[in-house]
């Protein structure tokens, strides 16, 4: 295996992927000891969830980044965030369910779809990506962000969920 990465557009016929790859990451994060994230349940347990993702994927653009041909890891681009977080007033495009394979963990897989995000975002004619995720666990996963070239803007609570929104101008 070379681990080189390339990333394809989904489409409907990808949700078993994009629910495989969230169940590794549930798994993945559990075995790190961050269960408030995504909770302990595979995605695929959860019938509401799944046809939520399935519902996102289907107002967006679903990308899988795939390692050696590999499913490694996945987003959904919308064109708007999601209930809990408002709308920026001005077009934007925001990247939902970001998440890793975990047996392709550290291999830049996140920061390659991220970087093909903000690409698409920009060939779209759109100057602003946003993205939100958990504050919790030391706000390790913020600086993850941060260190992609996001800055963060707001705070916000999904009940006792922390969150975080970060955005970036491409």
């Amino acid at each position: 295996m070379d681990n080189a990465i390339t990333i394809r557009r989904g489409g409907p016929a990808d949700l078993p992927v994009v629910l495989g790859i969230l169940d590794s990451a549930v798994a993945w994060l559990n075995g790190k000891g961050i269960t408030a994230q995504w909770g302990t349940a595979p995605f695929t347990s959860r019938p509401k969830t799944v046809e939520h993702v399935g519902q996102v994927m289907g107002e967006g653009t679903p990308w899988i980044a795939e390692v050696d041909g590999v499913p490694a890891g996945t987003l959904t681009l919308t064109p708007h965030p999601g209930t809990y977080v408002p709308p920026a007033g001005e077009p934007e495009r925001y990247v939902r369910y970001l998440a890793t394979d975990g047996r392709f963990h550290g291999l830049g897989v996140g920061a390659a779809l991220l970087a093909h995000a903000a690409r698409e975002t920009r060939r779209e004619g759109v100057s602003l990506l946003r993205v939100d995720c958990f504050a919790g666990s030391e706000g390790r996963l913020v600086a993850y962000y941060e260190r992609q070239g996001f800055t963060r803007t707001d705070p916000f609570a999904v009940g006792d969920w922390p969150g975080q929104v970060l955005e970036m101008r491409v």
